[in-house]
């Protein structure tokens, strides 16, 4: 299994993303296009970046210096949880709040406040198990 954010991790975590109809169908209806970056609370930099164009990746791989319209981190314990788990709604709350996932670039607030946004972003955990 590859290393949790890196290039090849990043990359099979595009693929199936653009094969799941609920997320990456659900965010094309909108028109999502999207920067983000994927990390581990604490570092400088997230390690891993998704480029998301009219709900699909177009690609992904290693941070290097993109700009960024979401970066989210957490400590890598968490993120295997959640990876391994899934993260249900309540889930996705009590882990902002409690501050175990945090948003260091996007509006948290603006995304779950618009379920067909909330909905996709709590299907890429479990699209992220199946990396």
């Amino acid at each position: 299994m590859a290393e949790l954010f890196s290039d090849e991790w990043m990359t099979k975590f595009m693929e199936e993303w653009n094969k799941e109809s609920d997320l990456a169908g659900a965010l094309e209806k909108i028109g999502f296009n999207s920067n983000i970056g994927y990390g581990f609370d604490g570092e400088d930099q997230p390690r891993g970046v998704l480029v998301v164009q009219n709900g699909k990746a177009v690609e992904a791989g290693a941070y290097a210096g993109q700009s960024l319209n979401w970066d989210l981190r957490a400590s890598p314990d968490n993120w295997s949880k959640w990876i391994s788990k899934g993260l249900g709604m309540m889930g996705l709350g009590m882990a902002y709040t409690s501050r175990k996932l945090k948003f260091n670039v996007g509006d948290y607030g603006a995304m779950i406040k618009d379920p067909r946004m909330a909905g996709p972003f709590i299907k890429s955990f479990t699209v992220m198990g199946r990396v």
